[in-house]
C-alpha cells in the first residue's frame, strides 16, 4: 500500500465508540491534540445499540471483585464525569438518569437463585435491600402480581449511549480534539519496537508517538500489531428493542431487571428491553426468536409492555475476551495502548477508563484498578505493567 504522509497528533485513538471518545476527550482535557478515527460514525456502532445501565451491583458475580471494584468506581464517578461533560460541550441534556434497579424473581426457582445473589453481595458489602414482593409492587406498581421477590439496588442506575456519545464528541471538538468519521484504520505504523501512527485505508499516513485501540470488536481486524503483542477480542453479539409508550412516561422509575430480560426506562416514555448473550460471531441480524423472547419475558414481568409501540430492533456485538475482563493500557510495543475488551461494560466503564487512559498518555502513573486489566495477561509481560 502506498502511504502518503499527513497530519500529526500527540495521540491517535482507533475507535469513535463511548470508550475512544471519552479518553479522547480527558486526553485533550490534559493538553493532548487527539485525533479520533472511526470506521463508521461517531457512536454508531456497539454504543449505538448498547442499553446504558451503570449496574455494577446489579452485575456483580463471584470471582470478579476487580472488575466489580471498577465498575463501582466508574459509577462514582458519572456524576461528575456528565457534569464537566455538560460544561464542556455546552450541551446539558447528557441522558443520565439516577433511577436505582431492582431485581426481580417470578418463581420459586428465580427467587432461590435471587436469594443466592442477595447473600453475594450482602458477602461483598454491597448497598442492597430485600423486597416483599408486596413492597416491591408498592415501589413500582407496574409488576406483574406473580412476583415472588425483589433486590432494590439504590446506586445502579442509566444513562442513554446515543445522548452520551453525542455530547462526547461535541465535547472532544470543543475541547481542541478533532474526530474524524467514516475514516477506517488499515494498519499501525511500528518500527524499532514503537508505535509511529496509523496508515488510512486510502493511505494516508495519520503520525502519532500514542495510539489506543478502542475499536472494540474490530481491534484485531487492524493490521501491522505483532503476532505476539495483539490481545484476543471475540464479539458478543446482543439483540435489543426499543418502544415506547404512548401514554407517556411513568410505568416505571426504575430499571427492572429478571434473569435473562431487563427493561430501562429513559424518562420520556421511551424504553429499552435486552438483552441476548449470543456466541455468533460477527452476525448482527435480529431473529424472531430472540424478539419473541424478549418480549413474553419482560410482558411476564411488566404486563403493562404490552400496550407499548416497537421503535427499532436491533442488534450489536460487544467486545470481549477469553476471561470477559476488559484489556486497557501499554502494551508490549511502545507508545501503544489498549482500552476494549469492555463486553457488556463499555458505558458504565467510560469514565473510569477514561480518566485513567488519559493519566497515562500524560505521563501520570497507571492507577492500581487497572493491574487486573493490564493487556500483559495475554501477550506475555508481566501482569500489573501498565505504563
Amino acid at each position: 500500500m502506498a502511504i502518503s504522509s499527513g497530519a500529526e497528533s500527540d495521540v491517535v485513538v482507533i475507535g469513535g465508540g463511548v470508550i475512544g471518545l471519552a479518553i479522547a476527550w480527558r486526553a485533550c482535557e490534559r493538553g493532548l491534540h487527539v485525533t479520533v478515527l472511526e470506521r463508521g460514525e461517531s457512536g454508531g456502532g456497539t454504543s449505538w445499540v448498547a442499553a446504558g445501565m451503570l449496574g455494577p451491583v446489579a452485575e456483580a458475580a463471584p470471582g470478579e471483585e476487580p472488575l466489580l471494584a471498577l465498575g463501582q468506581a466508574s459509577a462514582r464517578a458519572y456524576p461528575s464525569f456528565i457534569s464537566d461533560l455538560a460544561r464542556v460541550s455546552g450541551l446539558s441534556d447528557v441522558g443520565y438518569t439516577p433511577c436505582g434497579t431492582l431485581l426481580t424473581a417470578r418463581d420459586d426457582d428465580e427467587a432461590e437463585a435471587l436469594v443466592r445473589e442477595l447473600e453475594l453481595r450482602e458477602r461483598l458489602g454491597l448497598r442492597v435491600e430485600r423486597l416483599r414482593a408486596s413492597e416491591a409492587r408498592r415501589r413500582e406498581p407496574a409488576l406483574a402480581s406473580s412476583l415472588r421477590l425483589a433486590l432494590d439496588v439504590p446506586d445502579d442506575h442509566a444513562i442513554d449511549p446515543r445522548k452520551l456519545t453525542h455530547v462526547l464528541t461535541a465535547a472532544v471538538d470543543r475541547a481542541g480534539g478533532e474526530v474524524r468519521e467514516r475514516t477506517p484504520v488499515a494498519e499501525l505504523v511500528i518500527s524499532a519496537g514503537r508505535v509511529h501512527g496509523v496508515v488510512l485505508g486510502d493511505g494516508q499516513h495519520v503520525k502519532g508517538d500514542q495510539v489506543v485501540v478502542a475499536a472494540g470488536v474490530w481491534s484485531t481486524e487492524i493490521a501491522g500489531i505483532p503476532p505476539d503483542a495483539g490481545v484476543p477480542i471475540r464479539p458478543v453479539k446482543g439483540q435489543i428493542l426499543r418502544l415506547h409508550d404512548p401514554a407517556g412516561p411513568g410505568l416505571l422509575s426504575r430499571v427492572v431487571r429478571r434473569a435473562g430480560v431487563y427493561i430501562v426506562p429513559r424518562g420520556d416514555g421511551r424504553y429499552v428491553i435486552g438483552g441476548t448473550m449470543e456466541e455468533r460471531g460477527f452476525d448482527t441480524t435480529v431473529t424472531a426468536g430472540a424478539v419473541f423472547e424478549l418480549l413474553r419475558d419482560a410482558i411476564e414481568l411488566v404486563p403493562g409492555v404490552s400496550e407499548f409501540v416497537i421503535d427499532e430492533c436491533s442488534a450489536g456485538l460487544r467486545p470481549g475476551t477469553p476471561d470477559n475482563l476488559p484489556v486497557i493500557g501499554c502494551g508490549d510495543v511502545e507508545g501503544l495502548y489498549w482500552a476494549t475488551g469492555h463486553r457488556r461494560g463499555g458505558v458504565l466503564l467510560a469514565p473510569i477508563t477514561a480518566e485513567m487512559m488519559a493519566g497515562a498518555l500524560a505521563g501520570e502513573p497507571m492507577s492500581e484498578l487497572a493491574a487486573a486489566f493490564a493487556p500483559g495477561r495475554f501477550t506475555g509481560s508481566p501482569v500489573g505493567s501498565t505504563t
